[in-house]
C-alpha cells in the first residue's frame, strides 16, 4: 500500500510526488471500485484516507451485479471497508496517518464513509427493459449507503453503440426513479467527437427541462467541456464535478469552467481508474488522487476570482455532503 521508501505516490517514472496538503476534508464523489483496480479496492480506500479523502461515492451498475450478485457486491464493499481499516491500523503503527486538515470535521471519515450510487450507464441503457436487472437496481438503491441514482445519461462517443433513443428512454426512466425515491442523480454525458450535430449535452439539457431536475439534485459527472456548455446546466441548478482532466496541460477550457461555476455547485471526483491527474498521468487513477484535482480547482479560482483556496476546499467538501447525504 505504501512503497518501501514510505511515500504514498510515485509517478510513472518512479519519482516521488507529494500530494497537495488538503485545506479541508476531501470528497471523491465518483470513484469506481468495481473494476480492475491497482492497488486493490481495499488498499485504494486506505490510501485515499491517507491522502485526506474522508468521503467516497462509488458507482455501481445492476448490469454488472445482476440478481444475487447485487447483494454479493454490497457484501464485497463492506469487506473492503473492513480490510481498509486493518491496513490503516498497520500504517499507523508505522507512523503513517491521514493529514490534519482544517474546515469541517468528518462525521465518519474513510474507510467508514463509503457511499454508493446505482444506475444503468448509457452503455447498459437497454438493461432498463430487463425485469431482473431492474430488481437488482432496487436492491442497490435500497442499501443504506446509497445516496443517488447513477451514473446514467447519454453517450454519443465512439465507444458506445447503443441506439440514442434507447439511451434517452433509460435516461428519462432513471430520472423518474430518482424522483420517486427522493434521490439526486449523477449524469454521464459525452458528445460525439466527430459529429458536430450530435450534441449530447444539448439533448441531456432538453431531457432535464422536459422531465425536471430531481428536487434532490443533479450532478453533471466528469465535466470536460468549457464554460459555454456549463452555463445552462448551472442555470438549471445542476452541480458540476471536476476531476483529473482539469489538471491536464491543454485543459484551459475545463479550468475556465471551474472558475465560472458557482461555488455552491462545485464538486470534486476522480472517475478512477480513469484520467489520473498531473503529475501522475500514465498511471491508473485512484480515489486518493482527488487531492490534485481539488488543488487545481482551488488554485484556478484563487487566481481568476481571488477566492481563497481554503474557501474552495470547504465548498467542495460541504457541497458533496449536502448533495449526497446518508439517509
Amino acid at each position: 500500500m505504501i512503497a518501501a521508501d514510505g511515500r504514498l505516490f510515485h509517478d510513472k517514472r518512479g519519482r516521488v510526488r507529494e500530494a497537495p496538503l488538503p485545506l479541508a476534508p476531501l470528497a471523491d464523489t465518483h470513484g469506481h471500485l468495481f473494476v480492475d483496480m491497482d492497488p486493490d479496492p481495499a488498499a485504494c480506500v486506505a490510501r485515499a484516507a491517507l491522502a485526506g479523502v474522508a468521503l467516497l461515492v462509488v458507482p455501481m451498475s445492476p448490469a454488472e451485479h445482476e440478481g444475487r450478485l447485487a447483494r454479493r457486491a454490497l457484501d464485497d464493499l463492506s469487506r473492503w471497508q473492513e480490510e481498509a481499516r486493518r491496513l490503516l491500523d498497520a500504517a499507523a503503527a508505522e507512523g503513517a496517518r491521514p493529514p490534519e486538515v482544517g474546515g469541517a470535521t468528518p462525521s465518519l471519515g474513510l474507510p467508514e464513509d463509503v457511499r454508493i450510487v446505482a444506475g444503468f450507464h448509457p452503455y447498459d441503457a437497454a438493461c432498463m427493459d430487463d425485469g431482473e436487472m431492474r430488481r437488482s437496481l432496487d436492491v442497490l438503491l435500497d442499501d443504506p449507503r446509497c445516496v443517488g441514482v447513477g451514473e446514467f445519461g447519454l453517450d454519443l462517443g465512439p465507444h458506445n453503440d447503443v441506439d440514442p433513443e434507447v439511451q434517452l428512454r433509460a435516461f428519462r426512466a432513471q430520472l423518474r426513479v430518482a424522483r420517486e425515491r427522493g434521490l439526486p442523480v449523477q449524469l454521464h454525458v459525452r458528445d460525439a467527437a466527430d459529429d458536430p450535430d450530435a450534441r449530447a449535452h444539448e439533448l441531456a439539457l432538453r431531457v432535464l427541462e422536459e422531465e425536471g431536475v430531481p428536487e434532490a439534485g443533479c450532478d453533471l459527472h466528469c465535466f470536460t467541456c468549457g464554460p459555454e456548455v456549463l452555463a445552462p446546466f448551472v442555470e438549471a441548478g445542476c452541480h458540476v464535478a471536476f476531476g483529473g482532466a482539469a489538471t491536464f496541460k491543454r485543459s484551459d477550457d475545463i479550468r475556465e469552467a471551474a472558475a465560472a461555476c458557482p461555488a455552491g455547485l462545485l464538486l470534486s471526483e476522480t472517475d478512477s481508474p480513469y484520467m489520473a491527474p498531473e503529475p501522475l498521468r500514465g498511471l491508473g487513477c485512484e480515489p486518493a488522487m482527488v487531492a490534485w484535482s481539488v488543488a487545481c480547482v482551488a488554485s484556478v479560482r484563487e487566481e481568476v476570482l481571488g477566492e481563497p483556496a481554503e474557501a474552495t476546499y470547504r465548498a467542495l467538501w460541504e457541497n458533496a455532503n449536502r448533495l449526497f447525504p446518508l439517509r
